[in-house]
């Protein structure tokens, strides 16, 4: 997210409205590294690998099964697509991962392994295609936040919205709770929505017992949308509550002194 040199005044819903409304797709932001770094966590969750980028043995298994013949050299392809994700080398792993796809078009890791990397490049309706196609074969919640935001990068509300039960009705780990619940409060604030959205993080922002990363992304957009709102001293209240817990959090600091506090 970009810092700002002062904070805004009171923002009129009607006009922001107007405002979102009047952009296209091309030209919708996503917000920065908040929201590469929550991706990038959900990503990982997703897809069977571990540190090393050794694939599940089930993984391995099922593609050895489906192709004993080149079973070894797709696991070796996946492999590599994931590794090149990790290190955010999205256009190499859409190739890398474009030969399993066309062997193998009901493997789920491959089309997750596609979403995520179309994502990365900012190919919203590809990376969308591909995320509904895993999850048709392999449903799995820690993907949907990441759909969730394909939806609200092409303004199809009712998608995200529709996304957003899946992920409440399927009660995934807090994490991924966190970061659907983010993309959200995103999408409402799109909408001009900015009160709702605040009530949404509102409503789970009491500092737990043990602060993990996602609260501090929790935090971190809660304190931009009351800014946004006008509300300097929410946003100051939780901008230092980010700090707190790591001082070096995006653009806090930075932020905080634009709040002239």
């Amino acid at each position: 997210m970009r810092a700002r040199r002062a904070p805004r005044a009171p923002i009129d819903p009607d006009l922001e409205r107007i405002k979102i409304e009047s952009r296209t797709t091309e030209q919708w932001i996503d917000e920065g590294s908040i929201r590469a770094e929550a991706v990038a966590a959900t990503g990982r969750a997703a897809r069977r690998a571990d540190a090393d980028h050794q694939l599940d043995p089930e993984l391995v298994a099922e593609i050895e099964a489906a192709d004993p013949r080149r079973g070894a050299k797709l696991t070796e392809r996946l492999a590599s697509a994931s590794s090149a994700l990790d290190r955010e080398r999205f256009d190499d792993a859409r190739r890398m991962v474009a030969p399993v796809l066309r062997d193998m078009p009901t493997l789920a890791a491959a089309h997750e392994i596609n979403g995520l990397a179309n994502y990365g490049s900012g190919r919203w309706r590809q990376a969308a295609e591909s995320l509904e196609q895993a999850r048709q074969l392999r449903p799995d919640p820690a993907l949907l936040p990441v759909l969730a935001d394909c939806y609200r990068a092409m303004q199809r509300w009712t998608a995200v919205d529709a996304v957003w039960r899946d992920i409440r009705e399927a009660s995934p780990s807090h994490e991924v709770m966190a970061e659907g619940r983010i993309v959200v409060a995103g999408a409402l604030a799109d909408r001009g929505n900015l009160r709702e959205a605040i009530a949404l993080l509102q409503s789970v922002s009491k500092p737990p017992k043990r602060v993990r990363p996602y609260h501090l992304r929790q935090w971190y957009v809660l304190a931009d949308l009351l800014d946004r709102a006008g509300d300097t001293v929410g946003a100051t209240r939780w901008f230092r509550e980010v700090t707190a817990h790591d001082p070096d959090f995006a653009d806090t600091r930075e932020r905080l002194r634009a709040l002239g506090r």
